[in-house]
C-alpha cells in the first residue's frame, strides 16, 4: 500500500518559503527548486538497498557499503518537472532520465499526453516521477498510468507541494505508489490551482506567462 510522506526537514521547509514568495525572481526560484529537489532526493532514497564490499583505504582493507538492487530512473512530467531533475541527479548521477509530456486542457482540466520517451529497461528500474505541483492529480495519475502500461513495476511520486484532492486521486488510482511531498497545502481553487500554493511552477521556472 502506498504511503504519503511530507518531508518536514527544516532546510526543505525554509527554502519552500522563498519558493512560495511572489517576490522571488526566476533565477533564485530555479536555484531554490534545484536545492529542494536535491534535499528531497536524499530523503526519498533513504531506503535504497545496500551491499557489503571490501575497499582498500590508504591504511588497510575496510568493509564498506555500495548501492545494490534496482537501478534508478527519473521521469519528470514536462515541463515543470524539468526544474527538479538536476537537483536529484546531483545525488544520483547514474540515474537514467525519461520524459512524459502532458498538458492540462483548460476547459476540462483533464491531462492530454503529447510526448513519452523512456529508458528501454524501465521494468527493472525504481522510477521517481517528478512534478512540482500535485493539484488535481490528473497529470501525475496519467503519467503513472503511462509508465505502468509500458512495463514499470516500481514507481514513486515526488512533488514540491500538493493539494489533498490530488493526493487522494493518486492514492485511489495507484495504491502501490509512495508519494513524497515538501508540503501538503489547503485545497484547490475553482480553477484547479493549489491554495496557498506558489503560482504556476512552469511559468516561474522558465520566466513565461
Amino acid at each position: 500500500m502506498g504511503n504519503v510522506f511530507v518531508l518536514d526537514h527544516p532546510l526543505i521547509q525554509h527554502k519552500l518559503t522563498y519558493i512560495r514568495d511572489k517576490n522571488t525572481g526566476t533565477k533564485e526560484f530555479r536555484e531554490l527548486v534545484d536545492e529542494v529537489a536535491m534535499l528531497m532526493a536524499f530523503e526519498i532514497t533513504r531506503d535504497l538497498p545496500v551491499q557489503d564490499v571490501d575497499v582498500e583505504t590508504p591504511v588497510t582493507t575496510a568493509k564498506a557499503k555500495v548501492l545494490a538492487g534496482k537501478k534508478i530512473g527519473l521521469v519528470p512530467i514536462l515541463r515543470a518537472g524539468l526544474g527538479m531533475v538536476d537537483g536529484v541527479r546531483k545525488l544520483i548521477p547514474a540515474a537514467k532520465v525519461g520524459h512524459v509530456g502532458l498538458y492540462r486542457d483548460p476547459e476540462t482540466l483533464q491531462p492530454v499526453e503529447y510526448y513519452v520517451k523512456l529508458p528501454s529497461d524501465i521494468h527493472e528500474r525504481e522510477l521517481i516521477v517528478i512534478d512540482p505541483m500535485l493539484a488535481t492529480g490528473g497529470s501525475a495519475n496519467d503519467a503513472i498510468h503511462s509508465l505502468k502500461k509500458r512495463g514499470a513495476k516500481h514507481v514513486r511520486l515526488m512533488c514540491l507541494i500538493a493539494a489533498p484532492e490530488g493526493v487522494e486521486l493518486v492514492k485511489k488510482e495507484h495504491p502501490d505508489v509512495d508519494i513524497y511531498l515538501g508540503a501538503m497545502d489547503e485545497k484547490l481553487d475553482d480553477h484547479g490551482y493549489i491554495i496557498p500554493g506558489l503560482g504556476d511552477a512552469g511559468d516561474r521556472l522558465f520566466g513565461t506567462k
